[in-house]
């Protein structure tokens, strides 16, 4: 045992001084250097290949009893069959342990018998690299453990078996086995030291393995975080190596243990401080593997760019699932066979339900509204109804992977149930270079888009969503083109105003009636306005319609005023929370498509203008009102000026007769309109497609810019 200790003591130098000194590096010794240069001198492969990963299996099969805590004074040990579970990839080991058997047996014999000996650690150690020379690093580590794991397992069957088993006790009776079983108790901080130092030692080994099985062509050996490792490793087997020694030394000396005092505390910490140092190594060598990792991720997602980018650029193709492939599996190998989630049956499918279909991809984060999801429901439930409009539509949740937890796991799956689309059955199976793909090339920030994919793989639309809420199905197949013929076929109008949003409003116009939209959230003017406007009408004899469309952006107040309409009955409304959202949404996916089907941002475009003066009275504090009669007939005022144009009406009331009622309240609002005006311009800011200069649509000039962030949690 004395020389198991003399021995000990030589390895624990370096550890010593590690522990000692912990701000210092581990591997800038002048003894260290010394001592890797004679490693690097027997290293000389010869090229051959070992696929070691069998042969780990079985190791750890072997000494997963000593890393699992185990007892010799008939403690039960858990253990799993390791190799139970990997049938399929030791299929072929036969093969590959006839051409190593030799070298493993040959290893185990020098460990039996230098370790035996007591004789000195590092030239044990040294006697093995020389032993492995022709070997890569990871091979020479492996086999290495793999010869110990024998001398290991022969000696824990004996141990294990002697007390039950005739063959056993002889054998163990032969090599004094009972001495330990008799000092078991003395000797278990030993085997508990020798459990780490294991342990540490087949940890280190499948990092070392790691390297070798990392994929060529994303990184290169002088790639930094590589080359980093590639420097180390040479350390980290020795250091392997050695303890592999130490550990057969330990055993060694136990075989043989005599009567004589045993100093199990000194050998267990001299044990420990290597198993130490071992860990210090791995924990090194895990960083530069997960640097690796993280580079190669990183070149594989830029690799999955470039090929939807290319996938993309030369549709058409043969059909679109080369691009649906990308999309939703990334360039993995692996296929998931039912990627997504059928909205109507909640059950998992496969991507080949979008084959040669048009698809929209449905893009947005967690934040997607409940008036979001009604409107689309309702739209899409529409076009199952029409066989001449077919579309799929796939919803692509962005979200944030590093922060992922259950909270955003259920606010995700809420979400998915409401929907009678499909959806990918999990967020972060979209390979992160889609999302950015999807930020930089679709311009998604947070605002939902709707991507427009035809059968054959091409972008027929990078944002359908704005045709979707002005026209809904009369949109499809959702093209630039058809974008286009839309509108040249719309004039300003009620119509285009209203279209077919839930209101009496459309067979008002039938009836040729004098309508009048109103809106804003001032109580107390649409008390008088309202009473006025009904007074005018009955005075001039006009048939009459009032109809209120609220305000954008103010849920919990348009809430109490439904209320409030619905107890003063001031006119009809807007009953639900959906449609008035729906009326201001459809009004900005308007301008924000005649921006981009008008460029020239001053040149006369009534719809644009129209449009922009309607929002703008929205961001305004006052009410608005806009009186039309038939297809051509609208004008437009603020609350102050509409209220007092309708409290003079005796002023204009012969102009009635003549020009009809709403252009006489048109031109005599006119004489009452002062030069003098401040108009806001509210939009959502991350819309895409606005244009860096937008002029005012009451003056002509150019409206000044502000970014405003707003939040309001109602």
């Amino acid at each position: 045992m004395s020389q198991v200790s003399n021995t000990a003591s030589n390895i624990v130098q370096a550890p010593n001084r590690m522990v000692q000194r912990k701000e210092r590096r581990m591997f800038s010794t002048s003894d260290d250097n010394a001592m890797m240069k004679q490693v690097q001198a027997t290293h000389a492969p010869d090229g051959r290949e070992v696929d070691v990963k069998p042969i780990l299996y079985i190791i750890e099969d072997i000494l997963q009893y000593v890393t699992t805590a185990p007892t010799i004074d008939g403690g039960k040990i858990q253990h799993v069959d390791t190799m139970a579970e990997k049938t399929a990839e030791l299929a072929d080991m036969e093969g590959m342990l006839e051409t190593l058997c030799f070298t493993i047996q040959k290893i185990s014999c020098e460990l039996a018998c230098k370790c035996s000996g007591g004789g000195d650690a590092h030239g044990t150690t040294m006697v093995l690299f020389n032993n492995l020379s022709s070997y890569s690093w990871h091979a020479k580590v492996v086999i290495a453990l793999a010869a110990f794991a024998v001398n290991f397992g022969e000696f824990w069957l004996i141990a294990q078996l002697c007390a039950k088993n005739p063959l056993a006790k002889s054998v163990a009776l032969l090599k004094q086995l009972p001495d330990i079983i008799e000092n078991s108790h003395s000797l278990r901080p030993q085997f508990e030291a020798l459990s780490k130092l294991i342990k540490a030692s087949i940890d280190l080994t499948k990092c070392i393995v790691q390297f070798k099985e990392l994929p060529s062509q994303y990184i290169s050996p002088d790639t930094p975080p590589m080359s980093n490792a590639i420097t180390s490793i040479p350390i980290a087997a020795y250091w392997t190596i050695r303890s592999i020694v130490a550990c057969a030394s330990q055993i060694a000396s136990l075989i043989g243990l005599r009567n004589e005092s045993i100093s199990s505390t000194t050998e267990a910490w001299e044990l420990s401080s290597l198993a130490h140092k071992v860990d210090n190594i791995h924990n090194h060598l895990r960083k530069q593997l997960l640097l690796c990792h993280e580079y190669i991720e990183l070149q594989m997602q830029e690799e999955i760019f470039k090929i939807l980018a290319q996938l993309i650029g030369t549709a058409p193709h043969v059909d679109n699932m080369k691009i649906i492939k990308i999309l939703f599996l990334g360039n993995n190998k692996m296929e998931e066979p039912l990627p997504l989630v059928d909205g109507s049956s909640k059950t998992r499918v496969s991507l080949d339900m979008l084959r040669r279909k048009h698809v929209l991809l449905l893009i947005s984060d967690l934040d997607l509204s409940q008036e979001e999801i009604t409107l689309l429901d309702f739209i899409y439930r529409e076009s199952r109804r029409r066989p001449d409009i077919q579309y799929e539509v796939v919803w692509i949740p962005v979200v944030d992977r590093l922060n992922w937890n259950e909270m955003y796991q259920q606010k995700f799956e809420h979400l998915q149930s409401m929907m009678s689309w499909y959806s990918v059955h999990h967020p972060l199976m979209i390979a992160p270079a889609i999302i950015k793909y999807i930020k930089e090339v679709w311009h998604f920030a947070k605002r939902l888009i709707l991507v427009a994919l035809d059968p054959q793989g091409r972008v027929s639309s990078p944002n359908a969503l704005n045709m979707l809420w002005i026209w809904a199905n009369e949109a499809f197949p959702f093209t630039q083109e058809k974008e286009e013929a839309k509108w040249k076929a719309e004039t300003w109008s009620l119509d285009l105003l209203i279209d077919s949003i839930d209101s009496p409003i459309l067979n008002w116009i039938e009836e040729r009636r004098i309508i009048c939209l109103y809106g804003g959230e001032d109580i107390e003017w649409i008390r008088k306005f309202t009473g006025a406007a009904n007074a005018v009408a009955t005075e001039a004899g006009i048939p009459f319609g009032m109809f209120y469309v609220g305000k954008s952006n103010a849920k919990e107040r348009m809430q109490k005023m439904i209320a409030t309409f619905g107890a003063e009955k001031f006119s009809p409304y807007f009953e639900s929370l959906t449609s008035i959202w729906f009326f201001w949404t459809r009004l900005e996916s308007m301008l924000y498509s005649r921006l981009q089907y008008v460029k020239d941002v001053q040149s006369d475009d009534d719809i644009r203008n129209e449009v922009m003066t309607v929002l703008t009275f929205d961001g305004s504090d006052q009410g608005w009102a806009i009186f039309s009669r038939g297809p051509n007939e609208m004008v437009r005022a603020r609350g102050d000026t509409a209220l007092t144009t309708l409290l003079q009406f005796p002023n204009w009331k012969a102009d009635v007769g003549e020009i009809g009622f709403v252009r006489a309240f048109g031109k005599y609002h006119t004489t009452l309109q002062s030069p003098h005006h401040c108009n806001r311009l509210i939009l959502p800011g991350s819309t895409g497609g606005i244009p860096e200069r937008v002029v005012c649509a009451e003056c002509g000039r150019q409206m000044e810019k502000y970014f405003m962030y707003r939040c309001c949690v109602e």
